[in-house]
């Protein structure tokens, strides 16, 4: 049996040491969320036990199914969509998630928009960039992200936050965040969705402001 809590306090140490020797250690340290996609019940349960409140779930409908209740009990867990979102699926993502990290093409901005209102739980917003350009991937261009922030921002009012990539498995990670960094900053960004299990050691380094970590925080999924 996973025990979740010297899981969770390994990964905390190291996010806190290596973010104080990084050019950023005079920000607050990234939070670090639990990718919760596929894993047991328990150990969701043994995750809020010890205090965490920051997940990262990649399908609106098993979000729901796990989560629904559980928020009624714990109204600070913040819960974050990281998974590609489909547009007929928006409204029930607004009622789900505090934020949602995936928002890459005009289509779906334009829905998600059409469809906040008072009542909508989700606050904010991060654009995907595909910083490699992998066909198979979601997330804007890098090319046409800057245009499509100004869209989201300008055009639709949408509360963009922040910028979250998922680099190409075969190539060095650090060229990727460097990339994502420079494209939040040019476009006044404060936040970095970006690191996870095999890479948040190097993404901190680079300004991360959140980190998505499932197996090394939870144990291996179930299939």
């Amino acid at each position: 049996m996973e025990n979740i809590k010297e899981n969770r306090d390994i990964i905390l140490n190291k996010i806190n040491n290596i973010h104080k020797k990084s050019f950023f250690k005079n920000s607050v340290p990234p939070r670090l969320i639990a990718v919760s996609k596929k894993q047991e019940e328990y150990k969701i349960d043994n995750a809020i036990k010890i205090g965490h409140r920051f997940f990262g779930e990649n399908r609106v409908q098993e979000a729901i199914l796990r989560w629904e209740n559980r928020i009624k009990h714990y109204d600070d867990i913040e819960l974050r969509l990281i998974g590609p979102l489909q547009t007929n699926k928006v409204k029930q993502a607004l009622k789900i998630f505090n934020t949602i990290e995936t928002i890459d093409r005009e289509k779906l901005a334009k829905v998600v928009a059409d469809n906040i209102n008072d009542k909508t739980k989700t606050k904010t917003f991060y654009i995907q960039v595909n910083t490699g350009n992998e066909e198979q991937k979601g997330g804007v261009s890098t090319l046409e992200a800057s245009e499509f922030i100004n869209y989201c921002k300008n055009k639709l009012n949408l509360p963009i936050l922040g910028l979250m990539c998922i680099p190409p498995e075969n190539e060095e990670p650090a060229m990727h965040f460097s990339l994502l960094r420079k494209l939040a900053l040019k476009n006044n960004l404060t936040e970095l969705s970006m690191g996870m299990s095999n890479d948040f050691e190097e993404a901190i380094k680079f300004g991360a402001t959140s980190v998505r970590i499932g197996s090394k925080f939870f144990g291996d999924r179930k299939y």
